[in-house]
């Protein structure tokens, strides 16, 4: 199931797009879970990061999508954001907001499908196996693959990668549920750590690619639990 939000105040436009969802999903077997925002303050206000894909009008009541995509990106690094427009000459600048992509007024199906079939390409590569990392006013695409463990320092994530340490912001928990597919799992509150990179446990410590860990009282049956399901799957 793949979440979208769609942001536009202006009813048939809304429809429309909810329609061409309906039409791919049956010719492309994808599943949609819709939510229509007609006004950017209210899909803002409250937001939880649980969409993976936004559909962006820019030409919106009270905030204009511009700026309401640069409140977004502060709230969501990751979610892919499209802007659906006649204002082309502004989604052109969507790199501010690392938009993934922008469909044109009046929207035809043929490219409305072109252009999400990428999109949910994007966003399927990025679940389980991949994460959007945002590192200097960019987000980076990081595969769970190399990263060893995950640090979070007050509000800022450290990824321990084979080829070096990355410097984020977020939060653990986020990450963890992305990361959750991909055999991650957390030895405390401080660590969350990618199994295949696991060389040994000793007592409350985890080794992890050359580095010693520590494993909390609360988190060690649950890490140890999961450390015996990956070997003994094979891994």
């Amino acid at each position: 199931m793949i979440n979208v939000a769609i942001v536009e105040d202006e009813k048939n436009a809304s429809d429309l797009l909810e329609s061409y969802f309906g039409r791919f999903s049956k010719e492309k077997n994808e599943e949609f879970n819709i939510s229509v925002f007609s006004n950017p303050v209210v899909f803002l206000s409250g937001y939880k990061p649980n969409y993976d894909i936004v559909m962006m009008d820019i030409g919106l009541p009270d905030i204009d999508g511009m700026k309401a995509s640069r409140r977004l990106r502060e709230l969501d690094p990751f979610v892919s954001l499209v802007f659906v427009t006649n204002m082309a000459q502004y989604a052109i600048n969507g790199y501010e907001v690392d938009a993934a992509d922008f469909i044109v007024k009046p929207v035809s199906y043929y490219d409305f499908a072109l252009k999400l079939g990428r999109i949910v390409e994007r966003v399927r590569s990025c679940t389980g196996v991949k994460i959007m990392v945002p590192v200097d006013d960019a987000l980076r695409c990081l595969s769970a693959a190399d990263i060893k463990y995950v640090e979070v320092i007050k509000h800022r994530l450290i990824y321990h990668t084979a080829g070096g340490n990355l410097e984020s912001y977020g939060t653990l928990k986020k990450i963890e549920a992305k990361l959750a597919e991909a055999d991650f799992v957390k030895c405390n509150n401080c660590y969350l750590v990618n199994l295949r990179y696991v060389t040994g446990v000793r007592g409350f410590s985890v080794f992890v690619g050359g580095e010693e860990l520590q494993i909390s009282h609360p988190k060690r049956h649950e890490f140890m639990s999961a450390l015996n399901n990956y070997l003994g799957g094979g891994g």
